[in-house]
């Protein structure tokens, strides 16, 4: 462990080769002015270019660079986890290796956290080079799970936020698989407050977060925070129930008392296919909900290291596992420096 160390900043990484050396350089230099101890800590997340490579290059050079490297793929908020679990510093700061949040805003966060706030998270008020469509999505989810759950989660928010190690610490305790950081936080509760800037258009290379793993995300979060879709879910069979037993009453009244009669099948297989399609619906709802638990009860380990650059031996290392040693029932085996 860095003894005395003020701040951590975690990278998660997946695929960055292209910008990884400038994310390292930007990050030094505000770090550098701060005047403070610090450590870098990137998480290489499987990445199947030179990412690690060149992390382990940047490594040899500067012993505050460390790397956490994973037996494979694991997800973004996955190797958020790891970072933090590893990391040493008084003050926490999460970042993406894309440099669409400026590493700059760092010093206003670090500004913030000194005036008495626990948490400073970045708020986008602009979001250069993304489609209508993906800034349309966003605003409606955030609003969508706003309404959803009693967590007071701030709109137009991301990972990119700075937390005491108290809060830190915190987010260690908590275990669970399906992982929304924010949301998370969020219900930890604590002094929040935000630093307001303009997301940049990424650096180089691909979006990590494609519209299938963006719909993971969302589920994750509403599935985590809000038991409302089962509820919904309750209400929706109820009213239906009680639609096709009137629904009933008015066939038997024409059969018995009417000479009206029903020709062809086409009302009833419109019938039969609403109410099979609203059933089949609640039932996916419900599986998101037991898919979850099924995950939960198996107690695996969050992640697997298959090595550790530039962490001293017996110390946060040791932490780190410590920590996830009183969720998980095995400690996870790890090799490198």
């Amino acid at each position: 462990m860095s003894k005395g160390c003020f701040l951590s900043v975690v990278v998660p990484m997946y695929n960055e080769e292209e910008v990884i050396e400038t994310t390292y350089r930007r990050l030094s230099d505000v770090l550098e002015s701060l005047g403070e101890t610090y450590e870098i800590i990137f998480v290489n997340d499987g990445s199947r270019d030179r990412t690690a490579d060149i992390v382990h290059g940047i490594c040899a050079s500067d012993s505050r660079v460390k790397l956490v490297d994973f037996s494979r793929n694991f997800g973004h908020q996955i190797a958020v986890t790891a970072g933090m679990d590893y990391s040493s510093g008084r003050t926490v700061v999460l970042i993406d290796a894309d440099l669409q949040d400026p590493p700059e805003i760092i010093k206003d966060m670090v500004e913030r956290w000194r005036e008495g706030y626990d948490v400073v998270y970045g708020k986008r008020i602009a979001r250069k080079g993304e489609t209508w469509f993906k800034k349309t999505t966003a605003a409606m989810f955030y609003r969508l799970l706003r309404s959803m759950t009693s967590v007071n989660i701030p709109v137009d928010t991301g990972d990119f936020r700075l937390m005491d190690r108290k809060v830190c610490d915190a987010l260690c305790e908590m275990r669970e698989r399906s992982r929304f950081i924010r949301g998370m936080v969020s219900w930890a509760g604590f002094r929040q407050a935000s630093v307001e800037y303009v997301r940049e258009e990424r650096f180089a290379g691909e979006t990590k977060y494609p519209l299938r793993k963006m719909i993971k995300l969302s589920l994750d979060a509403i599935t985590s925070f809000s038991t409302k879709p089962l509820k919904f879910a309750g209400i929706l069979g109820f009213l239906l129930s009680a639609a096709g037993f009137i629904y009933l009453l008015i066939v038997l009244y024409q059969r018995l008392f009417t000479e009206t009669t029903q020709k062809g099948w086409t009302s009833l297989i419109i019938i039969s296919l609403f109410f099979h399609g609203i059933t089949l619906s609640l039932l996916g709802v419900l599986g998101e909900y037991i898919g979850r638990t099924y995950e939960e009860s198996k107690r695996r380990p969050l992640y697997l290291v298959s090595e550790k650059v530039n962490f001293e031996s017996g110390a946060v290392a040791d932490r780190a596992e410590e920590t996830r040693a009183k969720s998980d029932p095995k400690p996870v085996l790890t090799a490198g420096k």
